[in-house]
C-alpha cells in the first residue's frame, strides 16, 4: 500500500524525468548536453568564472571521473580551460571561457522557455499537485 510519502516521491521522480528529457533535447540545439550546461550556468556565477573541479562535481552531483569527463568535452570545445591553484598546485580548477559564457548564454533563453512549459505540460499531464507544490514552495522562500 502506496502512503502519501510514496505518492509524492512517485510524482517528483516522473516529474523530474520528463523535465530533464526535454531540457536535454532542446540544449542539444545549442550542442550542449545538460550537464554541460548546467556546468556553464555554475561556471558563469562563481567568483572570476572558476571553480576547483571538486566543488563543481559536487554542485552537479557527479562523482570526480564523471566531472573530469564533463570538463574534458568542455575544454576541447573551448568552452572552458583549466588552470592550476596559484595556493595549491594540486589543486585544479575549471575556468569558463568567453566562448563558454556566450554559448551559456544562447542556450538560456531556450532553457528557461523549455522549462517552463515542461512543467506546465506535466501539471496540465497528470502531475498538478506536484507541479504546484514545488512552485509554491518556491515561490515563498
Amino acid at each position: 500500500m502506496a502512503t502519501l510519502d510514496d505518492d509524492m516521491w512517485v510524482g517528483v521522480v516522473r516529474l523530474h524525468a520528463r523535465v530533464e528529457h526535454e531540457l536535454a533535447a532542446a540544449l542539444q540545439r545549442h550542442g550542449l548536453g545538460l550537464s554541460e550546461y548546467r556546468a556553464l550556468c555554475h561556471l558563469s556565477t562563481a567568483r572570476s568564472g572558476e571553480l576547483r573541479m571538486q566543488e563543481l562535481a559536487d554542485l552537479l552531483g557527479l562523482n570526480q571521473s564523471s566531472v573530469t569527463r564533463l570538463v574534458g568535452r568542455l575544454e576541447a570545445a573551448g568552452l572552458t580551460r583549466r588552470d592550476l591553484c596559484a595556493n595549491d598546485r594540486r589543486g585544479v580548477y575549471t575556468v569558463i571561457t568567453e566562448a563558454g559564457r556566450e554559448r551559456k548564454d544562447g542556450a538560456s533563453d531556450l532553457y528557461e522557455q523549455t522549462l517552463t512549459a515542461a512543467l506546465d505540460r506535466a501539471a496540465s499531464e497528470g502531475l498538478t499537485a506536484t507541479v504546484s507544490a514545488l512552485r509554491e514552495s518556491f515561490a515563498v522562500g
